[in-house]
């Protein structure tokens, strides 16, 4: 007669809770599965299925009863460790929407603001556009695939009750923040810089015919080579893509302490 202790049915249990809990905080904040239009459903029968697939290949999880306040502590932590892994790749993601923002300013569409349904909020439409195509770009070379990668690799380097995201890498998380910024303005400066230019076309323009109306005459010719400037620049978005993922996902494992 098959007899199941409390410690081993606690391990069996934990097998599956624990890893559950880091992979559905990851899809509740990582790029594309995190967006608004995926329903919680959706994500948390992803989480759950993920989780039964790799349940077998994790390191053993501790025997720990799953209602006492350490397994709370250690929940907590999976959810930290999730968050963690999805936060870093919205800051790669937002770069792009960094960049576009400054640009959609300089072109004067900066009132020209759409609903994003990914994240629920306002952003202009040249921050919309290029959201799309980092998305699709993304998927289609296979990023969310090396998500998983990484996501999978998390329990071996950061097991479960035998390592976290600690002080440290919370502070290296927030200074990443700044990579965000330096990288967007570095993405949009080529735009900004040149619109910059025609701006200033029109104060000296105005300075020397004033019955010229530069609101009629500015905001169509901003707008117009705008376009021309992002036209023009996006033979390099995907090197840019390249390099700026590349550094993404070494962030990733370096989080997670993965060599690099």
């Amino acid at each position: 007669m098959l007899e199941l202790s409390l410690p081993t049915l606690s391990t069996w249990l934990g097998g599956y809770l624990y890893p559950l809990f880091r992979i559905g905080a990851f899809f509740m904040v990582a790029p594309v599965f995190g967006a608004a239009l995926v329903s919680a459903r959706i994500r948390i029968g992803l989480a759950l299925l993920v989780s039964v697939l790799i349940a077998p290949m994790i390191p053993p999880v501790p025997a720990i009863d799953p209602l006492s306040p350490a397994a709370a502590v250690l929940i907590a932590q999976q959810v930290l460790v999730g968050i963690g892994i999805g936060f870093v790749m919205q800051i790669f993601l937002h770069i792009f929407v960094f960049g576009a923002q400054m640009v959609a300013m300089q072109m004067a569409l900066g009132f020209a603001s759409m609903a994003d349904p990914a994240n629920g909020v306002s952003v202009t439409v040249v921050a919309q556009y290029f959201l799309l195509l980092l998305t699709l770009v993304f998927v289609a070379t296979n990023g969310h695939l090396a998500m998983f990668e990484i996501l999978l690799e998390s329990f071996r380097y950061l097991p479960i009750g035998g390592g976290w995201i600690g002080a440290q890498a919370s502070w290296n998380i927030a200074n990443w923040a700044s990579w965000m910024f330096l990288s967007g303005l570095l993405l949009a400066l080529p735009a900004v810089t040149a619109l910059l230019v025609v701006n200033m076309a029109f104060g000296v323009m105005t300075r020397a015919a004033p019955q010229l109306n530069v609101f009629s005459l500015g905001f169509p010719v901003s707008m117009v080579f705008g376009l021309f400037v992002i036209w023009a620049s996006m033979g390099g978005f995907l090197p840019r893509f390249d390099l700026l993922s590349g550094q993404a996902f070494a962030m990733l494992r370096e989080l997670i302490g993965a060599p690099v």
